[in-house]
């Protein structure tokens, strides 16, 4: 029991202390600093091709990112479990 609550109390803290530690730092993908770097490299370069669809904000763009994640979680699990439950089905036949 000791253990368990132990476990809870550090599993809460874990996800409550990155809302009081603040490092100044700002959240930005991986996208922008290669744009960036490419530009320091070849202030010339011109990309191939343009958005079929650009956000209106940046919020939009991470709940679409988020979304295409949650989507090609849930194949891959959906996926695992037809094969679990294929394999189940044969060792029960």
């Amino acid at each position: 029991m000791k253990k368990t609550v132990t476990l809870i109390v550090l599993v809460v803290a874990l996800m409550v202390m990155p809302f009081f530690i603040n490092h100044g730092g700002e959240y930005g993908g991986s996208d922008n600093q290669a744009e960036e770097q490419i530009k320091v490299i070849d202030p010339a370069y011109h990309p191939w091709f343009q958005p079929l669809y650009e956000p209106a904000s940046g919020e939009i763009e991470s709940l679409l990112f988020t979304l295409q994640g949650a989507l090609g979680t849930a194949v891959i699990f959906y996926i695992l479990g037809y094969w679990k439950g294929k394999a189940s089905r044969a060792e029960r036949d």
